[in-house]
């Protein structure tokens, strides 16, 4: 059974507990940047390109999507990224988790109306109609959504926030989760044998034919 539970506006919910063992691919920082996009214009002075149409990213595991990206990279070579959506739909983010040797792959995906990149922070937030998914041997394992949610991948925590009440797609001030109960880790303890029933013991309380009262 999965477990519903609504938290109140501007809540914090941290998930480091909830989603152990595991955290972002730790090589995805040194990958390059790959990006597709239909239209290009970069300022060499600013350090800043501008893709926009169709955009897709890929740097490690890390995939982004969006209608535009502006992309910068400071002075020690960590890049970031903002990606906004088409009007009426929601910028894309996917990420792989490391995971112990043997254990099932684990990803992150993430949808919101823009998504900004960290590079240098390796963090990720989602803002606008946010929604984040943990995927594990990819079935679904938890979902959150709420008006802004941070992923910080280097400390494996999520921050997640609601909307004031009566915003635009706020969400009623309210922040949502659905989270899968934690599986017991392999090769655990069995279960306990039930107890052996009692010996049974000759009466000495019985006649021959008697029924015992």
């Amino acid at each position: 059974m999965k477990l519903r539970s609504f938290f109140p506006l501007l809540c914090g919910l941290w998930l480091g507990l909830a989603m152990p063992a595991a955290q972002a691919e730790r090589a995805d920082r040194d990958k390059p940047m790959n990006i597709e996009a239909d239209a290009l214009r970069h300022d060499e002075v600013q350090q800043t390109s501008v893709f926009t149409g169709r955009v897709v990213v890929t740097k490690g595991s890390i995939v982004l999507r969006g209608e535009r990206m502006e992309v910068r990279q400071d002075p020690e070579g960590y890049q970031s990224g903002v990606v906004t959506a088409e009007s009426g739909k929601r910028a894309f983010f996917r990420q792989k988790r490391d995971t112990p040797a043997g254990a099932p792959e684990e990803f992150v995906e993430g949808e919101a109306e823009r998504i900004e990149y960290d590079g240098r922070g390796e963090k990720v937030r989602l803002i606008r109609r946010a929604e984040l998914r943990r995927y594990r041997a990819a079935a679904l394992s938890d979902e959150i959504t709420g008006a802004r949610i941070v992923y910080d991948s280097g400390a494996d925590v999520f921050t997640v926030d609601g909307a004031p009440q009566g915003s635009k797609g706020g969400g009623q001030g309210r922040v949502r989760a659905v989270l899968s109960p934690k599986e017991a880790p392999a090769g655990g303890a069995a279960p306990a044998a039930p107890a052996p029933a009692p010996a049974l013991r000759p009466s000495t309380e019985l006649g021959t034919g008697g029924v015992q009262r």
